[in-house]
């Protein structure tokens, strides 16, 4: 599980991952390039108006698996993860 937080707005894009190094590097990659559309669409608003600078990667929670789990398995495991972390979010402003 992570976030991206736009620090500005306290706003957060909640989200699940099997490759959680690729999705922080698709934010260090908008970053150096200055392509934001490499990343949420639902960021975009935001970083228009704040810049990609105001925007940080947080790890919230590792999904622990086993060899013997499927990906099916994974994956709802995922979804179930993403479920608890936005009820327990429901307060924060959310994208």
């Amino acid at each position: 599980m992570y976030r991206i937080v736009n620090e500005r707005t306290g706003r957060a894009l909640l989200g699940a991952s099997l490759n959680l190094p690729s999705v922080r590097g698709k934010l260090d990659f908008a970053r150096r390039t200055g392509t934001p559309s490499a990343l949420d669409h639902r960021l975009a608003r935001d970083i228009r108006e704040f810049g990609l600078e105001a925007f940080t990667f947080e790890i919230l929670e590792l999904l622990e698996t086993t060899s013997e789990m499927t990906s099916t398995q994974i994956e709802q495991d995922l979804e179930a993860l993403e479920a608890l972390w936005r009820e327990r979010l429901s307060g924060t402003a959310l994208y």
